[in-house]
């Protein structure tokens, strides 16, 4: 069943934004971290995830125009949970848990299932799959900078 790559978009972009809302940034004990110097600025790491969550909607609806989002099968449709659910952990285990190891290892997992959406979206559609890759760059970026964040904060 194919619906239109459009709802598919905003649908997607929409649950991407879930955890901003649930799992509220505690700005007071964030600002008093401390950060290597070359950390992005809230505003920046804002708008990236902005432009990333615009990219993994958009490499769904190019899934769903292609093939239909019901019909990916069993392998890339579990890839793309995982990987939305991990997203959501992540942001919990920073602002909810203040545990920047488990947002190490979550951040992990985010990388490893966004790579594992790329490697199986290939086969369904190129542009799709490459529209995950920042993703996972970024992913893999927040791992290193999670476990940073950790050693400086113990």
């Amino acid at each position: 069943m194919k619906f239109t790559p459009i709802l598919v978009f905003a649908t997607t972009y929409a649950l991407f934004l879930v955890s901003g809302f649930l799992f509220r940034l505690d700005r007071g004990w964030y600002d008093a971290l401390a950060k290597p110097s070359w950390t992005p600025s809230g505003g920046t790491i804002g708008l990236v995830w902005a432009v990333l969550f615009a990219c993994i909607a958009a490499s769904l609806a190019l899934l769903d125009a292609k093939v239909g989002i019901l019909a990916l099968g069993p392998w890339l449709t579990a890839a793309i949970l995982a990987n939305w659910l991990t997203n959501q952990a992540y942001t919990y285990f920073q602002f909810t848990r203040h545990d920047w190891f488990g947002a190490g290892i979550d951040a992990a997992l985010v990388a490893v299932t966004a790579f594992a959406v790329v490697a199986l979206a290939w086969k369904v559609s190129k542009p799709a799959a490459l529209l995950y890759v920042p993703y996972g760059l970024w992913a893999t970026f927040a791992t290193y900078l999670s476990f940073l964040f950790w050693s400086l904060n113990r």
